[in-house]
């Protein structure tokens, strides 16, 4: 209580740095309408009428995206407006039809509430995940059925006005849809309660370069149309009718982060190179194809984590072996001429959702059947996917990646299945690569700490921190109540990096990082001290890891890294990063 009063007082609210930037303007309060289901009795002779009237909302509902494509390729927006072909699959998926026909038939109630409570279940185990990208997906669903809930009660559609003057957005949230037909030159900035960095809304806004700040939670509390606001997409920070030096500060840091927008855009085809001319790698991680343009752009080196397992999850069923096929060759292709693509095998189970397929409830998922303990209990699933790895192979450089391997036991296991499925395309006459490197993430720490044993098993390493932070420190990061404890500045988290990359060394293989410790600024200086010269993150996070590793030279990277392995605690470390940072690069954190 004490902490909410104080933020209530400053007008000072902490949020999700979604999109970087900062944006100073004025409100505008945009809360979309509520109403309430209608819910009634209907007869068994009324069953196929309702069904009429639902499939007929559906049909309007499509013709409404498809009105919404057309005018999204009128403003140039075909990339940002992919999502739309996610909502027309979720509009025409048989399944999702037949869901709703049975529970008519079992409940012999009115269409619109049986709409209600079907989408209802499935939004609530999307949010109840503890996978944030699936969690985010939950927004999609939403914005799908909203649109037939329109049509059934014949309802125009809330939209965002046509905006005449400049604003600061501020909303519950964003449906995905309004955030693409918005007046782009008339949002300055964005500030919403839900949210988070992988939702459409954060997505967008940063394709859009607009400042955003999600998952505030209470920040329709405190705004009103017209009063100033101030959004820090840079910090997670939005202020409310901030006082006049509050306002003269931020004046001035919006000016310096616009300018320091121009440097990184100025150097972004340069090569990564300190400044004593040591070539780093930066790679980009990718989770849907599609990505693949931002990955040229951002001039990344390769594809250092493709997370394959959300192919699996866009719909609801497991793709076949020719649909993955041919998601896996058009990202190799795309690369072909470029650099590698590291392949990801599904990462899925215990706490993730996978559509079609029935997982069972645990206490502590985290630490249960998930990852490749689930693939190898589903045989089936990994050796599908391994055969359109395989056949993609000829296509480009790919590298196959199994994600948390805990030790030798479980590599050879996955060994053996891969070997099995070469000799069956072998048998067939099916080319495929047959020098392909497989690897492994090293985000447990029983495998950080035999990484000495499992380097002379593999033919690279991909240090994962964002679970080997989690396990090391026994914190699970979703979990509010302990979330103050997950800092991959953690002693011992540097120290298994350390040891992990030393380890690879040895046995002279290379070893990346691509958790998202490698795409913030602040930590290149003292990963590139531990050694690390392989750097894997998201696409639009490049151009400022390669600004500071440009301003570094390795003996300085090396003398830092070696005072940070001696301070005893998180909060040290970030205090002497924050101050080295300070004094010698141009550097907005």
């Amino acid at each position: 209580m004490k902490s909410t009063y104080i933020m209530y007082i400053m007008n000072v609210l902490k949020g999700v740095s979604a999109a970087p930037g900062i944006a100073i303007g004025r409100i505008y309060l945009y809360l979309d309408e509520n109403y309430k289901v209608p819910r009634y009795d209907v007869k068994l002779a009324d069953l196929p009428g309702e069904m009429r009237r639902y499939r007929a909302a559906v049909q309007k509902a499509s013709e409404e995206i498809d009105a919404l494509k057309v005018e999204a390729a009128k403003r140039n927006l075909d990339k940002e407006s992919g999502f739309l072909d996610a909502h027309m699959l979720m509009l025409s998926d048989p399944e999702f039809d037949k869901q709703i026909e049975k529970n008519l038939n079992k409940y012999l109630k009115n269409i619109e509430w049986i709409l209600f409570i079907t989408v209802k279940k499935f939004i609530s185990a999307l949010e109840s995940t503890e996978d944030l990208y699936l969690r985010e997906r939950s927004v999609d669903m939403y914005d799908v059925a909203k649109r037939v809930f329109n049509h059934l009660m014949f309802k125009d559609r809330t939209a965002l006005p046509d905006l005449k003057m400049q604003v600061v957005l501020v909303s519950n949230d964003l449906l995905p849809s309004d955030t693409l037909m918005m007046r782009k030159d008339k949002v300055k900035g964005i500030a919403l309660n839900g949210g988070g960095k992988t939702s459409h809304t954060a997505i967008l806004a940063r394709a859009f370069q607009i400042p955003a700040v999600l998952g505030l939670s209470t920040i329709t509390d405190y705004a009103r149309s017209g009063d100033r606001i101030i959004v820090d997409g840079n910090r997670g920070l939005v202020i409310v009718d901030p006082d006049k030096d509050t306002l003269k500060k931020y004046r001035m840091l919006r000016d310096q982060w616009t300018k320091y927008e121009l440097s990184l855009k100025q150097q972004n085809k340069l090569p990564c190179v300190t400044k004593d001319g040591e070539h780093i790698h930066l790679h980009a991680n990718i989770e849907m194809p599609e990505e693949i343009d931002s990955v040229i752009e951002e001039h990344a080196d390769e594809v250092g984590l493709f997370r394959s397992e959300f192919i699996f999850m866009q719909n609801d069923f497991v793709p076949t072996e020719d649909e993955q096929f041919e998601a896996y060759t058009k990202v190799l292709k795309a690369m072909k001429n470029l650099g590698s693509v590291a392949i990801r095998t599904i990462d899925v189970g215990g706490d993730k959702l996978i559509p079609g397929l029935d997982v069972i409830e645990e206490r502590n998922p985290l630490l249960g059947w998930r990852s490749i303990r689930f693939c190898m209990e589903h045989k089936d699933i990994l050796r599908t996917q391994l055969r359109a790895l395989l056949r993609a192979s000829v296509f480009g450089k790919l590298r196959i990646m199994f994600p948390m391997i805990s030790g030798v036991g479980e590599l050879n296991a996955l060994y053996e299945i891969l070997n099995e499925v070469k000799d069956d395309l072998k048998r067939k006459k099916i080319p495929y690569d047959k020098n392909i490197p497989v690897g492994i993430m090293i985000e447990v720490p029983s495998a950080a700490v035999t990484s000495d044993i499992l380097a002379k098993k593999v033919d690279f390493f991909s240090i994962g921190t964002n679970d080997l932070t989690q396990y090391t420190i026994a914190v699970d990061r979703g979990n509010e109540k302990v979330a103050y404890l997950y800092d991959p500045f953690h002693p011992a988290v540097l120290r298994m990096i350390k040891t992990v990359i030393e380890n690879a060394n040895k046995a002279n293989i290379p070893v990346g990082l691509c958790g998202e410790l490698a795409g913030e600024p602040r930590a290149a200086a003292v990963l590139l001290g531990l050694g690390l010269k392989h750097f894997s993150m998201a696409a639009n996070s490049i151009a400022e890891v390669k600004k500071v590793i440009r301003e570094i030279r390795m003996d300085e990277a090396e003398e830092l890294a070696e005072k940070v392995l001696k301070l005893e605690s998180a909060d040290e470390i970030n205090k002497l990063v924050k101050k080295w940072m300070e004094e010698r690069i141009e550097y907005t954190e």
